[in-house]
């Protein structure tokens, strides 16, 4: 084929897509992105027909997603959708430190500890692992009915669970279904929007995370207050409306404008084998893995250190929780600036470091006063362990046509270190002299933490090395 053929031709598909409507952003701005050297191009390459089907080639007009325009309306109320999203699925779960206390003392006192911590530790991990299912679903085009079966199963698992009053029940509802509809929606909301942004990415994704620490101090303080006031079920059903309206408001904000949505895409496997390939795509595997081992240990032992180490009341203890989430608020705006000055990579090892540093220096705290500021400078500081990631990967993915799958690969294996972190260190608490010694509990969060600062390290020298664009990744 000519030239002037394969010009022709691109003109005529051009000049057709332009009729529909798919949200596309304005043809400078197209432009702008090509010169700009983005990851996702949406020309169509002159030469060989094979060269065009490879993984790492440029997207091609099949998938219908237009470049990020990073800004308007539209991307901003993705945004909006997102955060919603996120007070309902991670707020929740960080949250389960102050259900695991009251149904080991009350709901289900016949259980053992072990067996009240894996309802927790199982939604959090069906969160994460389902996304290896999500991602592609994404990528396919069926984010529509994922976002609505989502939040569907969120919200009728947090109804169910005011209903349970056995083990069993309560399993699941907050443990399965709850965990299901969430793992719906946690990959492919973050997918959403990094479709939608580029250069403000890290500081979208930031805005979107820092929905977690709004779900978690909204739901533990009505927690705390209704439990006493009226009741467990009356409690819970008054946190399943607020996460209701939270899911009513994200559907229409995370549609609007997303017309291309319903254009079929190209069909691709569960799993993108050329990832597999990708020294990237495994570093930061091996870096999220490392992270999630020790970032989720503190959140579920801040409670318990607090009354069985320095004799705080229950109130006290589960306050300090409240603190290391708010904390986390502000640690995921900031961080998602930061990153947009120095890369989500440099800004994701400062924090795993900075985090690893304050779980060691945890060993030596033995009064209230130092553990609230340790409560609030961790939850500052370990935001960015779950806020950065997510926007250093689209970095790092040479097609985001295939976002979705990838994500959703890497996050699937990080998922099995928050499924096995918390028990391994629960596994190392002793009792000496009849207290209760968290050192094991401290060392594992800290080593970990630095373990995952090393990956980073490893992941920044490869990236800057391979993509040639300064240190700023």
């Amino acid at each position: 084929m000519s030239q002037s053929d394969v010009e022709e031709k691109h003109a005529i598909k051009d000049k057709a897509v332009s009729q529909e409507d798919i949200s596309r952003p304005s043809s400078s701005i197209h432009d702008e992105l090509n010169q700009q050297n983005e990851p996702v191009q949406n020309r169509e390459p002159v030469g060989d027909k094979e060269a065009q089907t490879d993984a790492r080639s440029t997207m091609t007009t099949e998938s219908a997603i237009p470049p990020p325009p990073d800004g308007g309306l539209h991307a901003w109320l993705k945004v909006f959708g997102g955060f919603m999203i996120y007070i309902n699925i991670w707020g929740f779960t960080l949250t389960y430190g102050a259900f695991q206390t009251y149904y080991r003392t009350t709901l289900l006192p016949s259980s053992s500890p072990s067996a009240i911590s894996w309802i927790g530790t199982v939604q959090a991990w069906l969160l994460i692992v389902i996304g290896v299912l999500s991602g592609p679903l994404f990528d396919l085009g069926y984010f529509r009915s994922m976002l609505l079966v989502g939040n569907v199963l969120v919200v009728l698992g947090i109804m169910m669970l005011s209903l349970s009053t056995k083990y069993w029940q309560v399993f699941l509802s907050q443990g399965l279904c709850m965990g299901l509809g969430a793992g719906l929606l946690y990959i492919p909301s973050l997918a959403m929007v990094g479709v939608w942004f580029s250069k403000k990415r890290a500081v979208a994704l930031g805005i979107v995370m820092s929905g977690i620490a709004v779900g978690g101090v909204i739901y533990i303080i009505m927690f705390d207050h209704l439990v006493r006031t009226a009741g467990f079920p009356w409690a819970i059903r008054a946190i399943g409306f607020v996460a209701l309206a939270a899911a009513l408001l994200s559907i229409p904000a995370l549609l609007s404008g997303s017309a291309w949505l319903k254009h079929k895409r190209k069909r691709r496997a569960l799993f993108d084998k050329t990832a597999l390939h990708d020294r990237l795509f495994l570093i930061f595997t091996a870096c999220s893995f490392s992270t999630f081992l020790g970032y989720i240990v503190p959140y579920f032992y801040i409670p318990t250190y607090a009354r069985e180490r320095l004799g705080s009341n229950e109130s006290t203890a589960l306050y300090m929780l409240v603190l290391a989430i708010a904390g986390s608020f502000f640690g995921r705006l900031v961080s998602g600036v930061l990153a947009h000055f120095l890369g989500a990579i440099v800004t994701w090892a400062l924090c795993a470091f900075s985090s690893g540093v304050l779980a060691l220096c945890w060993i030596s705290i033995e009064t209230e006063k130092t553990f609230i500021a340790f409560s609030i400078l961790w939850g500052f500081f370990s935001a960015a362990l779950v806020t950065v990631p997510s926007a250093a990967f689209a970095n790092i993915t040479p097609d985001l046509s295939r976002l979705g799958t990838r994500l959703g690969m890497s996050w699937s294996v990080s998922s099995i270190a928050s499924l096995i972190g918390a028990p391994i260190a629960g596994a190392l608490l002793k009792k000496t002299n009849g207290r209760t010694n968290f050192i094991g509990v401290q060392v594992w969060s800290g080593v970990c933490l630095m373990l995952g600062t090393c990956w980073l390290v490893v992941l920044w020298i490869v990236t800057v090395r391979t993509q040639k664009k300064g240190w700023r990744v």
